[in-house]
């Protein structure tokens, strides 16, 4: 039954990995024993509403999965899996909100080289803090609880929110061997995301963090970036926004792990813009001379030169580009006729 495999896939995720298969084995043959039980009884499969029911009673993926964890000494296996949880996000987010706070005052500011170093120094001492403060409410919380002073619900007794029909689908490519999408690269995927918008915003104050020492060599030469790079650069941020606020988003809402080939799809159709606004710049020049008029004849045919390469360098890597949307269109129309062809069967 496919809602039951659902079930079993959001139940493995709050097991110890190492016993994770073994313990899916046993769920199944136990619950699927339970279920052609009640189906002989009625001498008929359950409905969706039936089976759904049937679930609910089980209770929650990680209320079936408390009993499996690991004996814990300062919070019980009643909380644990809450406790876990509970960590992951305020963990996740602190590290988040961190991050974006300290980036911006960067951003607004002159950095030295002694304020990274003591963004990064005060990084873990930070996270320490954290799980210091959630483990104490946690364990205060366990304390209470073994000594009769707070009851928790029956652990029998589902959340009334909580209905196997939310459970996430599963990934009909996850068969393959590929790795489903972890959420610590979710996460990553934040923060690097935010990291690599702030380099970017940072660039034209800093040129040396794009080219290193170079970029003090290249301010000697008697060239220079012809305008078209501005509106250029201008859409990569806008892109970089975009995609930070696109993962934020997907991360806060709970829909990390689901593939969103659309989403992937409008990436690829934007990043085509600062590249085709380079392929259009006027007279196809990229790079110009800072004084033309003593430079023209001396370095005129390097400059010819030189913009000829860059043109044919961004023309390959548009004709990539292009090839990649286009094969990305087509594995979503794959995609969409797969899945009506599964649901018309």
């Amino acid at each position: 039954m496919e809602l039951l495999d659902r079930y079993l896939e959001a139940v493995r995720k709050h097991l110890p990995w190492q016993r994770q298969d073994d313990i899916i084995a046993e769920l199944r043959a136990n619950l699927e024993a339970q279920l052609d039980e009640k189906e002989a009884a009625l001498g008929r499969p359950l409905t969706a509403a039936e089976a759904e029911a049937w679930l609910k009673q089980l209770g929650s993926p990680i209320l079936m999965a408390a009993p499996y964890q690991p004996q814990q000494y300062l919070i019980g296996p009643a909380i644990f899996p809450i406790y876990r949880n509970v960590m992951k996000i305020a963990l996740t987010w602190c590290a988040i909100i961190y991050t974006v706070a300290t980036a911006t005052a960067l951003l607004i500011k002159t950095p030295h080289l002694s304020d990274f170093v003591h963004a990064m120094t005060d990084v873990p001492v930070i996270l320490l803090t954290t799980a210091a403060w959630v483990t104490l409410v946690f364990a205060a919380l366990e304390y209470a609880v073994a000594h009769h002073r707070v009851k928790l619900p029956a652990m029998g007794a589902p959340p009334s929110a909580w209905s196997p029909g939310a459970l996430p689908h599963l990934d009909p490519n996850g068969v393959s061997g590929g790795k489903s999408r972890t959420y610590a690269k979710a996460v990553a995927e934040v923060i690097f995301g935010y990291l690599f918008l702030i380099w970017l915003l940072l660039i034209p104050k800093y040129p040396y963090l794009l080219m290193g020492p170079g970029a003090y060599y290249l301010s000697s030469l008697p060239y220079r970036l012809a305008p078209v790079w501005i509106p250029a650069y201008w859409c990569v941020v806008a892109l970089s926004v975009l995609q930070v606020g696109w993962n934020a988003l997907n991360l806060y809402r709970g829909r990390w792990q689901k593939p969103q080939p659309a989403m992937h799809l409008v990436y690829k159709t934007l990043g085509m813009v600062p590249i085709i606004l380079l392929l259009n710049a006027k007279d196809h020049a990229i790079v110009l001379l800072k004084n033309p008029a003593l430079d023209q004849a001396r370095l005129g045919a390097t400059l010819d030169g030189i913009n000829r390469s860059i043109n044919w360098s961004v023309a390959l890597i548009c004709a990539i580009a292009g090839l990649q949307l286009l094969w990305g269109i087509v594995q979503l129309i794959l995609n969409v006729y797969r899945k009506r062809a599964v649901a018309g069967r």
